[in-house]
C-alpha cells in the first residue's frame, strides 16, 4: 500500500476511535459532539483557507491548509459512515475517463 494511502487510512482509524473520546481532551471528539453541521462547516472553512493560500500565500501555507482540509474531510467521512476505500473505489472507476465525460454522465443521471 502506498505511504500516502496508508497515512490517510491510519488517520481515519484514529479519527473513528475519537468518536467516543472525551470532547474536553480531543478536538476530534469535540467536532463529533457538535454534529454533522459543525463538521461540514469546519470542512468548508478549511477549504476556503486552502483556496486563499493557493491564490495569495506561500506554498508552505497551502501545504498546511491542505493537510487541514484532508483531516476535516476524513472527520466528515467518519461522521457519515463513509470509509476511505469507498472513495478510492469511486476514483478508480473514474480513472482513465475524461472529466468532461464524468460531468456529462452526472447531468444525465441527475446527480
Amino acid at each position: 500500500m502506498p505511504a500516502t494511502e496508508k497515512i490517510l487510512l491510519e488517520m481515519f482509524e484514529v479519527i473513528e476511535g475519537r468518536k467516543t473520546a472525551d470532547p474536553e481532551t480531543s478536538y476530534t471528539a469535540r467536532l463529533f459532539a457538535k454534529g454533522t453541521q459543525k463538521i461540514a462547516q469546519k470542512f468548508g472553512e478549511e477549504s476556503i483557507e486552502a483556496v486563499v493560500a493557493a491564490v495569495s500565500e506561500s506554498q508552505e501555507r497551502l501545504i498546511r491548509e491542505s493537510a487541514d482540509v484532508l483531516y476535516h474531510l476524513l472527520v466528515m467521512w467518519a461522521d457519515r459512515g463513509i470509509k476511505p476505500t469507498l472513495v478510492w473505489d469511486e476514483l478508480e472507476k473514474r480513472f482513465g475517463t475524461s472529466g468532461l465525460a464524468v460531468k456529462e454522465a452526472r447531468k444525465k443521471s441527475g446527480g
